[in-house]
């Protein structure tokens, strides 16, 4: 899952940042808002955490712009602001959640999470746990079961497969899926979906992941469906 993360504390996004990837998150930053527009435009996202405040802009003017241009991506608003008014505005310009500073980072966390199934039609399970065709993820520890059968995965592992299962049954292309592993300005590996692809099906199965030669992936899971 990739994020976008717009907020000109350095010190907060520094932390943040590193708890999101800990969570298995891939997390783009923009300190402006005109940073953060260009960003949006260019790299499809899962989830966008915004603060109203911002040097060069405010963030509800911001999201606002983005809902009348119909960019519909998930956004939770961050502000240091707490008058339940604000809050309204806030959802009134096209917010999916609402966090007011200061906040625990595990707290970001579940609702990230839960406003990322929401879009994707699934449920957020009290066991964390994603499933499709026999195959359970679970979010927490970032192991997978199947068959009875419990596997530890990488980091890279876990990214891909949550992507999947957010996904069963759809095309991804390449590029898709290597957009959302890495960070904007990262150099991307040409292989890197194909090697953990394969890793992945050592795990699960060789038919758990279908292969559509120069068009992409599709997850099936391990039971027929």
């Amino acid at each position: 899952m990739k994020l976008l993360l717009v907020e000109d504390n350095d010190l907060l996004v520094n932390e943040l940042v590193k708890q999101l990837k800990v969570a298995g998150y891939v997390t783009d930053v923009a300190a402006k808002a005109v940073d953060a527009d260009y960003l949006i435009k260019e790299t499809q996202y899962d989830c966008v955490i915004l603060d109203i405040g911002l040097p060069d802009g405010n963030g509800l003017a911001l999201l606002q712009s983005w809902r009348q241009r119909g960019i519909n991506t998930p956004v939770i608003m961050l502000t240091a602001r707490s008058q339940w008014h604000e809050k309204v505005e806030g959802f009134n310009a096209g917010a999916d959640d609402y966090l007011g500073k200061p906040f625990h980072t595990q707290e970001l966390l579940a609702r990230l999470q839960a406003v990322i199934h929401r879009t994707h039609g699934r449920a957020t399970t009290p066991s964390k746990q994603l499933s499709f065709g026999g195959v359970v993820l679970d979010e927490t520890e970032q192991t997978v079961t199947v068959n009875e059968q419990c596997f530890e995965l990488t980091a890279m592992e876990f990214r891909l497969l949550r992507i999947f299962l957010m996904s069963p049954k759809k095309l991804l292309s390449k590029a898709q899926l290597s957009d959302k592993l890495y960070q904007f300005d990262d150099e991307k590996e040409s292989n890197v979906v194909e090697v953990y692809v394969t890793h992945l099906r050592k795990k699960l199965g060789k038919s758990a992941i279908e292969t559509r030669r120069g068009q992409g992936y599709i997850f099936h899971g391990t039971q027929l469906s």
